[in-house]
């Protein structure tokens, strides 16, 4: 019987952490006009979202695809271009839901019920795409040289309103006291660093239950609880470390992490959209705490 969606991109994941490898990590080494990271892109220049965002992340970084865009084999056509002959496209997901009549048990009547589901469509980098307008595979111009602080992180992370706060040689959030802690700027080997360990921090504030109240049933450190809720915070780091132009060097505590994970995602088949659904609620809320910014709601 064939893998239901959910089966077949936990599995791809899994695979991939068990090799050491965070597929939602650092696959935009890309030399690419839209960026040098960047959420993968529709060809509207639509970024995806939650769960789709790490599948094509780990398709560009097993398939060595450097632009960040993707369509249908429909909109290529569209283009007046074409996927090439015998390349292979990779799966993105979305929620629909069908209708059923179906008779009440209590009165007998007619109701109707919507059922939610998984459903796939097939998309294609537009590396494996000819005849495309010159701007879908043009290179970016060169980059300046870094700076000790960037700007509009700084500026990001001032917005949400957080209590952060600075010393010692640890990153956490305190919940109790609703504060963000974080090691001095100048003891990180880099400011991208400092920044996505900022994002994976703020992340964790947004769980507290005036914000978003996220929970997972946790009642102890480093049950299953708590892997999730620092999954959430890794992703949540990811997609924020995407959207602010950062590229961070892994974390010390990389392997003990992986660990946790597997045993989360191999105990839940849907532990990983779950994850990202709320990385990416995450990422929306902080977003939405921008000057000039609409909250949306999280898909």
């Amino acid at each position: 019987m064939k893998a239901d969606v959910y089966e077949r991109i936990t599995a791809r994941i899994v695979s991939e952490l068990e090799q050491g490898v965070r597929p939602w990590f650092k696959p935009w080494n890309a030399e690419h006009a839209a960026g040098r990271i960047t959420r993968p892109l529709r060809g509207n220049g639509i970024p995806y979202r939650g769960i789709n965002v790490l599948m094509l992340w780990a398709e560009a970084m097993a398939k060595g695809y450097a632009a960040p865009m993707w369509l249908t084999f429909k909109q290529a056509l569209e283009l007046n271009a074409c996927v090439r002959k015998g390349e292979k496209g990779s799966l993105v997901v979305y929620a629909s839901k069908i209708t059923r009549t179906e008779i009440d048990g209590d009165s007998g009547g007619e109701v109707e019920r919507d059922i939610p589901f998984m459903k796939g469509d097939t998309v294609f980098n537009v590396e494996q795409i000819d005849g495309l307008p010159e701007h879908f595979y043009a290179k970016p111009a060169p980059r300046l040289e870094s700076v000790p602080r960037i700007e509009h992180a700084e500026t990001f992370f001032a917005a949400t309103g957080a209590a952060i706060k600075h010393g010692g040689n640890q990153a956490y959030y305190a919940m109790a006291d609703d504060r963000v802690q974080m090691p001095p700027f100048e003891t990180f080997q880099d400011a991208e660093s400092y920044y996505a360990t900022l994002a994976h921090e703020i992340t964790h504030w947004t769980r507290h239950p005036k914000r978003l109240e996220r929970e997972f049933g946790r009642k102890r450190w480093g049950d299953e609880g708590y892997a999730m809720e620092e999954l959430v915070a890794e992703l949540g780091s990811a997609f924020l470390s995407a959207d602010l132009d950062l590229t961070p060097e892994p974390r010390e505590d990389h392997a003990s992490y992986i660990a946790s994970w597997l045993k989360v995602l191999k105990g839940d088949k849907r532990a990983i959209f779950s994850a990202a659904a709320h990385a990416q609620r995450a990422a929306d809320y902080l977003h939405g705490l921008q000057p000039g910014a609409v909250q949306e709601a999280a898909e």
